[in-house]
């Protein structure tokens, strides 16, 4: 299973990372490509514990978080197209500095290496093993670059 916490793995993101540019469109979805480079950095600085983040699972995420995670990590199958977002993730800048949003999340994909963040509960699966963040990591990044075509 492909995890954040493989070194490779990191050096292959960052590069897909580093191909984005302006003219990217998306292949689903609403946001621009600043947009998803900016959802990512956040998204990121709040499973590596940066910032000031609230860790609280909302209810219907008790209901049924457990069992989604468990069928979205599973396998290799990849993130399906127009997966709903949390609305603290929802970014609503439409313009900014691409090229600094790209190096950001390259850094905090790096810091993946030293992950420390025992506090981290996710907003709707709840607490995770370090694996399973791993995974979901990867699978979440991985479908950002796709749906811009890297």
């Amino acid at each position: 299973m492909k995890t954040i916490f493989d070194k490779n793995i990191r050096v292959k993101l960052s590069e897909r990372i580093g191909q984005i540019n302006q003219n990217d469109k998306a292949q689903w979805g609403k946001m621009n490509t600043f947009q998803m480079l900016n959802h990512n950095t956040f998204w990121n600085s709040w499973i590596l514990g940066k910032d000031d983040h609230t860790y609280k699972q909302e209810f219907i995420g008790k209901i049924f978080g457990k069992m989604a995670l468990r069928k979205m990590i599973k396998n290799e199958k990849p993130f399906d197209k127009n997966i709903p977002t949390s609305a603290q993730f929802k970014v609503k800048e439409l313009k900014g500095d691409l090229e600094s949003e790209k190096t950001k999340w390259i850094s905090l994909i790096k810091e993946y290496e030293n992950y420390s963040n025992p506090n981290f509960v996710h907003d709707f699966f709840g607490k995770m093993t370090k694996e399973q963040i791993g995974v979901l990591v990867y699978k979440h990044t991985d479908h950002h670059l796709r749906q811009f075509g890297v």
